[in-house]
C-alpha cells in the first residue's frame, strides 16, 4: 500500500478530503491543480521531490500526462476532465485509472448518462435531446409537458446549466442563460423529496452502499443532508439502496459514486443524476459512519478490502457552509457557533477567497436522536446570515415541552392503546417519559378496528426513528402482540383493567405470546413501569439514561427512608398513609 502512488485530478475540497483520509493510511499522493496553495495541497506535502505536486488544471492534457508519468492509480475528484487524454494513457501505459475513462466519458455528458441508464432498464423519468431553437425546445414541451426542466448535457453543477421552464414564454430565455451548450430537456418530476445514496466498488466489481439520506438544497446546492433518511415506507431505504446499486454496477473501474434521486408522492424513486467520485451527499461520513466515503474511495481504487459503510451514530446531519460575500466573517460566525454545540465537525476548505455562492465549509452534527440532533441544529441554522424561524422550525423543530399533551415530532418512544379509554392508564407512562425528558409520541391504535393502521404503525416504527413501543390494551389485548409480530423494536405490553375479569383476561392475552414474538409485560394498568422499562432499553445506546435512571432509583429509596423516619417519629397509630 505504501508503496502506490495515488494521483488526483483537482485540488479541491473533495481532494483535500481524499488527501485528508490517505494521510491517515500513508497512501502517497500527488495532487494537479492550479497554483501552490488549493485546498488539497495544503494537506500533504511532497516527501521527496518525485513526489511534488503538479501545478496546472485539471483538464491539460499535457499535465494530465505529467501527473500521470509519477503515480501508479490515477483518479479524480471532479468529472468534467480530460477524457481524451485519459484515453490515450490508457491506450499505451499500464497505469489503473479509477473511475475508467469510459464510466467518465458517459457520466460527464448527462444526456448520454440518461441514455444509458434507461438501456439498463433503470428508473429515470421522461428525456429527450432538443437543439438550441426555440422550435425545438417547443417540441419537447409539446410531448413532455410543462413545467420542464432544460439543461445543459456538459460542464453543469450545483444548478448551475438547469433552466426551468413553466410557461413556453419563458424558452428564449432559458436557451440564452445555458450559453449556447449542448441541451437536452427533462420532464418535470414532481418529487416530494430529493434523497442521494453513496455507492462504492471496488476495483474486481464488489459494491457496497451506504445509508440512504435526504437532501435539502438551497439556490440549486446541497444545504442539508440528513443521515439515515426517515420514511414511513418500511421498504423505501432497501429499494433505493437497491437502484443505486444497480446503477453503479452498470459502470465501469473503482470508486465512489454519488447517486442522486427523486422521491415521489407514492413512494416511487427515480434516478436524477450520478456522480463518479466522492459527493457532496457523503460528507457527513467522516464522522457518521464506520468507514468515510473518502477512505473506502481510497480502498477501492487500491484494491485493498472495502469498509463498513453502516452508522456509527443513531443521527446525523451535514450543514454546507455557502459563501454569502468576499468576506470570511459571516462563515466564521457560524463557525463558532459549531463550535460551542456538542457533537459538531467543523471542515473548513482552506480556500483562498470567499465568494457568493462558493463552498467554503461544512458542519457534521452527530447525535444519539434525531431529537438531539435537531436540538444541535437549530442555532447554526439561526445563526446563517440569510437564517429563519421558519427555516429553523421547518428542519429543526422545538421539542414539545413536557406534559403539554402533544406527541414530540421526533420521538424515540411511541405510546399506543387500543381505544381512548385506556388513556387514564396510560398516561402514566407518558409522565415517565416526561420526567426523562424522552420524546414520544402517544395516539390510538386499535389491532381490531384499525387493522391497517397498525400494520403501517409497527412496520414503519422503525423506519421513522422509534427505538421502542409502549402498548396497551384490555379485554383480548391483541394490540402489543400484533405490533411486536410486525416489528423488531421492542414491545412492552401493559394489561388494562377492564369491565370485567379485572384485567387478568388482558394480562394472560398478552404474557401468552408464541415463541418468537416477545413482548415485555408489565401489571395490569401498570404503564409507569411501562415507562421506566422504556427508558432502561433505551439506555442500552443513551448512557446519559443510566445515571438519570440511578438519581430516580435514589430518589425511590429516599422516600422509602423517609417514610421509615416518620413511622418512627409518630408511631403507626398516628402515621397517614398516602394514596397514589
Amino acid at each position: 500500500m505504501a508503496d502506490k502512488v495515488v494521483g488526483i485530478l483537482g485540488g479541491g475540497q473533495l481532494g483535500r478530503m481524499l488527501a485528508a483520509a490517505a494521510s491517515l493510511l500513508n497512501i502517497k499522493v500527488i495532487i494537479l491543480d492550479s497554483g501552490d496553495n488549493a485546498p488539497a495541497k495544503q494537506v500533504l506535502a511532497p516527501t521527496d521531490p518525485g513526489l511534488a505536486h503538479v501545478d496546472g488544471h485539471f483538464s491539460d492534457a499535457e499535465k494530465i500526462q505529467e501527473l500521470a508519468r509519477k503515480v501508479d492509480v490515477l483518479t479524480m475528484e471532479i468529472e468534467h476532465v480530460n477524457v481524451e487524454s485519459l484515453k490515450q494513457i490508457e491506450g499505451y501505459s499500464s497505469l489503473q485509472i479509477h473511475p475508467s475513462p469510459d464510466t467518465i466519458h458517459l457520466i460527464q455528458d448527462k444526456y448520454r448518462q440518461k441514455e444509458h441508464l434507461a438501456a439498463a432498464r433503470l428508473p429515470i423519468g421522461p428525456f429527450q435531446a432538443v437543439e438550441n431553437t426555440v422550435e425545438s425546445v417547443q417540441a419537447a414541451v409539446d410531448k413532455l409537458g410543462l413545467p420542464l426542466m432544460l439543461k445543459s448535457r456538459t460542464l453543469a453543477y450545483d444548478g448551475r446549466g438547469n433552466y426551468a421552464i413553466r410557461d413556453a414564454s419563458q424558452i428564449p430565455e432559458a436557451i440564452k442563460a445555458l450559453g449556447g451548450r449542448p441541451l437536452y430537456a427533462e420532464k418535470w418530476m414532481p418529487f416530494v423529496k430529493e434523497i442521494a445514496v453513496m455507492v462504492v466498488r471496488s476495483a474486481t466489481g464488489e459494491v457496497a452502499s451506504y445509508p440512504v439520506v435526504e437532501t435539502v438544497h438551497k439556490d440549486n446546492i446541497c444545504h442539508l443532508v440528513f443521515a439515515p433518511l426517515r420514511s414511513r415506507d418500511a421498504t423505501l431505504s432497501e429499494r433505493a439502496r437497491k437502484i443505486a446499486e444497480d446503477a453503479v454496477k452498470t459502470f465501469t473501474g473503482a470508486g465512489v459514486f454519488g447517486v442522486e434521486m427523486f422521491l415521489l408522492e407514492e413512494n416511487q424513486i427515480y434516478i436524477n443524476e450520478i456522480a463518479p467520485r466522492p459527493h457532496n451527499s457523503g460528507h457527513y461520513t467522516i464522522e457518521a459512519c464506520e468507514t468515510s466515503q473518502y477512505e473506502n474511495h481510497l480502498r477501492a481504487i487500491l484494491s485493498l478490502p472495502l469498509g463498513s459503510t453502516a452508522l456509527k451514530v443513531p443521527s446525523s446531519v451535514m450543514l454546507n457552509l455557502i459563501g454569502y460575500s468576499s468576506s470570511m466573517s459571516e462563515i466564521e460566525a457560524i463557525r463558532d457557533v459549531a463550535l460551542g454545540t456538542p457533537g459538531t465537525a467543523v471542515h473548513l476548505y482552506g480556500k483562498a477567497e470567499c465568494r457568493k455562492g462558493r463552498k467554503m465549509g461544512h458542519i457534521t452534527v452527530v447525535a444519539e436522536s434525531d431529537a438531539q440532533l435537531r436540538a444541535r441544529l437549530r442555532p447554526l441554522l439561526l445563526a446563517l446570515p440569510d437564517g429563519s424561524e421558519e427555516e429553523a422550525n421547518r428542519y429543526a423543530a422545538l421539542p414539545v415541552a413536557p406534559g403539554a399533551g402533544f406527541s414530540d415530532p421526533n420521538p424515540l418512544v411511541g405510546i399506543i392503546m387500543g381505544s381512548d379509554s385506556d388513556l387514564p392508564v396510560m398516561l402514566a407512562a407518558a409522565r415517565i417519559l416526561d420526567a426523562f425528558e424522552v420524546p414520544y409520541e402517544l395516539s390510538i391504535v386499535s389491532a381490531h378496528r384499525t387493522p391497517d393502521r397498525m400494520v403501517e404503525y409497527a412496520r414503519s416504527a422503525a423506519t421513522r426513528g422509534l427505538r421502542t413501543i409502549i402498548a396497551g390494551a384490555g379485554g383480548a389485548a391483541h394490540l402489543p402482540g400484533m405490533v411486536a409480530a410486525m416489528t423488531a423494536l421492542p414491545v412492552i405490553g401493559v394489561p388494562v383493567k377492564g369491565s370485567t375479569l379485572d384485567g387478568v383476561d388482558s394480562l394472560h392475552s398478552i404474557v401468552q405470546m408464541p415463541r418468537g414474538i416477545p413482548v415485555a409485560t408489565v401489571a395490569i394498568n401498570n404503564s409507569t413501569n411501562a415507562g421506566l422499562l422504556a427508558v432502561r432499553i433505551l439506555s442500552a445506546g443513551i448512557p446519559r439514561l443510566i445515571g438519570e435512571m440511578e438519581l430516580y432509583m435514589k430518589k425511590m429509596e429516599n422516600e422509602v427512608l423517609g417514610k421509615v423516619e416518620t413511622l418512627q417519629e409518630v408511631g403507626w397509630e398516628k402515621y397517614q398513609v398516602k394514596r397514589t
